[in-house]
């Protein structure tokens, strides 16, 4: 017996529920890719961006004077209540062990700051004065009478600063607060930035100059050669980094196999300095990101047609009009992909210009571990590798804009 057509089921409403549970179940079949990304990526750098602006070491310690600065105004060196406030703020610190990271924070602001701190805190903590307090403060230490302390306490309220940004382009703020360059002794990042780039493009152009010739050869040659060539290529990847860089000093040395073999030539008289200055920088990152240079422009030789050589031949071409009119504009996206990867990598080496540059050739990765590791100034550490991060988005967005990132034909 036929059922009533009312009772036909909603075909609408049952496609809707099969695409809900398709969804769904493709969603939990990439969950853990996105739980990777989101734990391995995301956070960490979430967490550094967070950090070149975070600035909470301070006002948990000096809560008590903060209230007090907010209710006396925008004088430069504050009344009576605020250096009250501060005297019990610096005693309770020094009795919880809790000046320490607001003294090396107030520091940053200016230098100095930290043993001022530590120092009155421990004249506080065992005198029994009671007031008047800016006197007191005063007889202590000249410097509390002067604005630029309290300028330095003040930006330090938190919980958000620019201070390690404006430092990380060699800029500070003055006692009313306006961007000043800093001290022309002190100045350092820029020079440290420009270096970076500077010797980033260099080992880019040298290993565009080395990889497109070797990947024109791979990509002419028989597919069973080429893939062995291509092995050969790959196969520094198999060695450790730190073993490669120390290959190259090994290599270098005034008395490497380098020096040797150009002695044993003619070509020198006497040992080239090779290592620990700006050629050993040179040669070793070439030669580590070589072959991030000829993957790329591989893969697009690859599928360049030969037909269009063989009709500019036959139209009367020459090899090199062939060549750099027909075949180069045709491995563009392979150009621009290879310089884009091994220039970003380039920017953030850190091994190989430690071990084999001298003090002048070291890039911007090694002063975010000196601030990690030993000075503990993570909010700069931070804002340099923000300000690193930047510029990598900056290259993609030119290298998509200039070359497309659908024009890869990496496949």
């Amino acid at each position: 017996m036929a059922r009533p057509l009312t009772e036909t089921p909603d075909l609408g409403r049952l496609k809707r529920r099969a695409e809900r549970h398709g969804r769904r179940r493709a969603l939990l079949l990439v969950a853990p890719l996105f739980l990777f990304l989101l734990v391995a990526f995301v956070v960490p750098i979430g967490t550094m961006l967070y950090g070149a602006i975070a600035d909470t070491e301070v006002a948990p310690v000096l809560h008590r004077t903060y209230a007090e600065l907010a209710r006396s105004g925008d004088a430069a060196v504050p009344g009576e209540p605020v250096f009250a406030a501060l005297a019990h703020d610096l005693r309770d610190a020094k009795r919880n062990r809790s000046v320490g990271p607001a003294a090396k924070r107030l520091n940053v602001g200016m230098s100095g700051a930290r043993s001022l701190i530590k120092r009155t805190a421990r004249k506080l903590s065992k005198a029994e004065h009671e007031g008047p307090w800016r006197d007191a403060f005063a007889t202590m230490d000249p410097r509390w009478t002067q604005p630029a302390i309290w300028a330095a306490i003040r930006d330090a309220g938190g919980p958000m600063t620019a201070l390690f940004l404006l430092e990380a382009v060699d800029r500070t703020r003055d006692a009313a607060g306006a961007v000043v360059p800093v001290d022309p002794e002190q100045a350092i990042y820029l020079n440290i930035f420009g270096r970076t780039f500077w010797i980033s493009l260099l080992v880019t152009l040298l290993a565009l100059a080395l990889g497109y010739p070797l990947a024109y050869f791979i990509a002419s040659l028989p597919p069973r050669r080429a893939y062995f060539v291509l092995i050969l290529v790959l196969l520094p990847f198999w060695t450790s980094l730190l073993v490669r860089t120390t290959a190259w000093i090994v290599l270098l040395q005034r008395e490497g196999v380098v020096n040797d073999l150009a002695l044993a030539m003619g070509l020198i008289d006497t040992p080239a300095d090779l290592v620990f200055n700006r050629t050993g920088v040179l040669v070793a990152m070439t030669h580590i990101l070589l072959p991030f240079m000829v993957l790329p422009l591989f893969s697009v030789m690859g599928s360049v047609p030969r037909s269009t050589i063989q009709a500019a031949r036959s139209l009367g071409a020459t090899a090199w009009t062939t060549f750099w009119r027909v075949y180069v504009p045709q491995t563009k996206a392979g150009i621009g992909a290879g310089c884009l990867l091994v220039f970003m990598l380039s920017i953030g080496y850190y091994i190989t210009p430690a071990l084999v540059g001298g003090p002048t050739d070291q890039l911007v990765s090694y002063f975010v571990a000196l601030h990690t590791q030993q000075t503990l100034n993570w909010g700069l550490a931070s804002a340099l590798g923000a300000i690193l991060l930047l510029s990598t988005l900056v290259l993609y967005w030119v290298f998509q804009r200039t070359v497309g990132v659908e024009r890869l034909q990496l496949g």
